[in-house]
């Protein structure tokens, strides 16, 4: 009788321990979380602001982390096949994506037959790490000096002026949309493959506005060959202190665009691996030093954890998809 009774007891004890381990099966992953190398997806080629930020966050979740973050850049189709790979790879936490998120946002309606992923169904955000900030900017050809002299002068003369940007889905153009809605100014659209063309030939006059992130017409602006009217952001930027934001400029509420970067997971990583990036993304991103590398780059750290960085990405998602809509604007 005291073996049987014995007997079953360790039985229970056992079925106690599968079940204790089972409810803990998250913490004891996040502790082992990782025990190897994690692949940082940039989809985009080396160099731009997607990949210098991809290259910062590697550098220091590496040290956080205790693990090799390895850079891995992906580019091609407007960062649809680099988001498209992390989409599909195993949602174990070691492959991410370092993702232009605003650009994300865009393509999910304006290529939305083509993209093979879903931006809000197939990737969980993890959060966001900064935004770069967009100046309306002239050449100095234009007898404008303000945002309301530059309104006041497409409406009195129709068809004079034509606006650059660097695609039909790019922020820049996106934010010109947006503004010719609400002022309901009309602008003709010069499509270039790139931001470098574009400057170049809006410097030349060749074009005659443009809305560009405030680290590519910096340098222009400095020298005068660039006459900046108003930044697209909520705030004035440090970098260019003088100019008002468009909403000082015009009276325009809540006008606020910006180039917005943040790091995804696939869907279906565990909540513990997302909050275990998440907690060291937000100490990295509180440290002097990597605010000042990544303002160096025009990139002002701005952290959101990962339920408000879904909020922000599904919210960009419907916003461009009615800029787009009203627009009616096509792949170039």
């Amino acid at each position: 009788m005291n073996r049987f009774i014995q007997r079953r007891f360790w039985i229970a004890a056992l079925a106690t321990s599968a079940v204790l381990c089972g409810a803990g099966a998250s913490p004891v992953l996040a502790q082992a979380y990782p025990n190897k190398s994690i692949k940082l997806v940039v989809p985009f080629p080396p160099g731009g602001a997607t990949d210098v930020i991809g290259r910062i966050m590697a550098q220091e979740l590496s040290k956080s982390l205790g693990q090799q973050v390895i850079v891995d850049n992906r580019s091609g189709g407007s960062g649809n096949i680099g988001a498209d790979a992390v989409a599909k790879a195993p949602n174990d936490g070691y492959t991410l994506l370092m993702g232009a998120m605003t650009s994300h946002a865009i393509n999910a309606t304006l290529q939305k037959a083509t993209i093979t992923y879903d931006l809000e169904k197939d990737l969980t955000a993890v959060s966001i790490v900064g935004v770069v900030p967009l100046v309306f900017v002239v050449n100095p050809t234009v007898p404008v000096k303000n945002m309301k002299e530059f309104i006041a002068y497409a409406k009195a003369n129709p068809g004079k002026l034509t606006y650059a940007s660097s695609g039909a889905g790019a922020p820049q153009r996106l934010a010109m949309e947006m503004l010719m809605k609400v002022t309901g100014i009309d602008i003709l659209h010069v499509p270039y493959k790139g931001s470098g063309p574009a400057m170049t030939d809006l410097v030349g006059g060749q074009v005659l506005s443009m809305a560009e992130t405030v680290p590519a017409a910096l340098s222009f602006i400095q020298s005068e060959r660039l006459r900046p009217l108003a930044v697209s952001t909520a705030k004035r930027v440090a970098q260019l202190p003088d100019v008002p934001t468009v909403t000082e400029a015009t009276g325009i509420p809540n006008f606020d665009v910006v180039s917005m970067f943040g790091i995804a997971a696939p869907t279906g990583t565990s909540k513990a691996i997302i909050d275990k990036l998440n907690a060291d993304i937000r100490v990295i991103l509180q440290r002097p030093e990597v605010q000042e590398r990544m303002l160096a780059a025009g990139v002002y750290v701005n952290y959101l954890n990962a339920n408000d960085a879904t909020k922000k990405i599904n919210n960009e998602v419907a916003m461009w998809a009615k800029v787009i809509k009203d627009a009616n604007i096509k792949v170039d």
